[in-house]
Formats: structure tokens, C-alpha cells, sequence
């Protein structure tokens, strides 16, 4: 598969989420970065969850406006939002994960890849 954004523009889009994400006070934000294993599907994940399906709604509607104000980019897919337990944005490099708190300790999306690099983001 050939990836279609460069590596800065990837790393945008991360901190955007990111941003959009503390904008509704999402909880445990995280950033894997991808890039360096090879069977990766995208450069980044960026993780956080919200005690609430309402909060985890506003946390994905917050994500979309921030990418999308400061980059004019909008997901490629959206899965979730009929229950609003996990929330998937997909921006091809980059996959934002909201997740409902139950249901991220339940998959735990961030072990499955335990050789990513971490960053560790404070709640605004």
C-alpha cells in the first residue's frame, strides 16, 4: 500500500487529534508511534477515553473540527458512532481510538502493540 500523506503531515494530524481530544478533557491520551514496525497499518494511534458515550461523541466531533480547521482533512472512515463505546476515526496514517473507559480496558488497543513508541499526553 502506498501512503499518500507525508511523515510531517502525519505527525500533524497526531497532534491535532491530540489537541481536539483535550479540548473535551479526554482521559490517558497516548500517541504510538508506528513508524518504525513493519507490519504497522498506519504511523500513529492516538488513544484516549471518556467515562461517557456522550463525552466519547464530543471527544470525536472535537477531533474532526481541529484536523479539519487546521488541515482541511477530514477521516476517511468513521466507525462507532451508532453506540458511541469506541469510536474509530480513520485518517490513514493516522487512526484516532476513543474509547468509552470499560471498553479500553477491555481490548486494550495499546498493548497489542507493545514495541510503539509512547507518548504520554496531560488532559487540558
Amino acid at each position: 500500500m502506498v501512503k499518500n500523506k507525508s511523515i510531517n503531515e502525519s505527525s500533524q494530524i497526531s497532534e491535532m487529534a491530540v489537541y481536539g481530544i483535550q479540548e473535551k478533557k479526554g482521559n490517558d491520551i497516548i500517541r504510538l508511534d508506528l513508524r518504525n514496525i513493519h507490519s504497522s497499518v498506519a504511523d500513529y494511534f492516538v488513544i484516549c477515553h471518556a467515562d461517557s458515550a456522550t463525552q466519547v461523541r464530543a471527544i470525536a466531533n472535537s477531533v474532526e473540527e481541529e484536523i479539519y480547521k487546521a488541515l482541511g482533512t477530514e477521516p476517511i472512515r468513521k466507525e462507532g458512532l451508532e453506540n458511541c463505546e469506541w469510536i474509530l476515526l480513520d485518517y490513514f496514517d493516522v487512526v484516532v481510538h476513543i474509547f468509552r473507559t470499560d471498553k479500553r480496558e477491555y481490548y486494550g488497543v495499546e498493548d497489542l502493540w507493545g514495541d510503539a513508541e509512547i507518548k504520554f499526553y496531560k488532559s487540558a
